[in-house]
């Protein structure tokens, strides 16, 4: 369903592949950004790029679960930061890869941006997932007692 390429000629990355291909036919969700806010709209982790980081992969895991797919179906993510300090985006980065979108690995972009769309926002997730197919119930047979 999903082949996760990593190029031999190219240097290995640390946990994402660099493609990822899936068949023709196949069901996916393009997630729009997923982003540090909570339940009722409010900003989680003012200033905290690595606790909005956290609250972004618990948001975008709700998404993935109301299309019926998960963090292990992810195949693409553009990861936004507000900063152009390679420690605070690798402090990020840690976060991505702790949580289960290191699994596939994916193909993923880590970006340091100027700004994001809410006020106080410094992380955001946009991702591309696979949605499985339902696994078919199995019909019992009547017990013939």
């Amino acid at each position: 369903m999903v082949q996760r390429v990593t190029v031999p000629s190219l240097f290995t990355p640390p946990v994402y592949a660099h493609a990822s291909v899936v068949e023709a036919g196949t069901k996916l969700a393009f997630l729009a950004g997923s982003v540090p806010l909570d339940a009722d709209g409010k900003l989680v982790g003012a200033g905290d790029p690595v606790r909005q980081a956290e609250q972004v992969l618990a948001n975008l895991d709700e998404q993935l679960r109301a299309v019926g797919s998960d963090m292990a179906h992810v195949v693409s993510t553009d990861v936004y930061v507000v900063s152009g300090e390679p420690a605070v985006l690798s402090a990020v980065w840690d976060v991505v890869e702790a949580s289960g979108l290191s699994i596939g690995p994916h193909s993923s972009t880590l970006l340091g941006v100027a700004c994001l769309g809410y006020t106080g926002q410094l992380v955001e997730i946009t991702a591309t997932a696979v949605v499985p197919e339902a696994e078919p119930v199995a019909e019992s047979e009547p017990d013939r007692a």
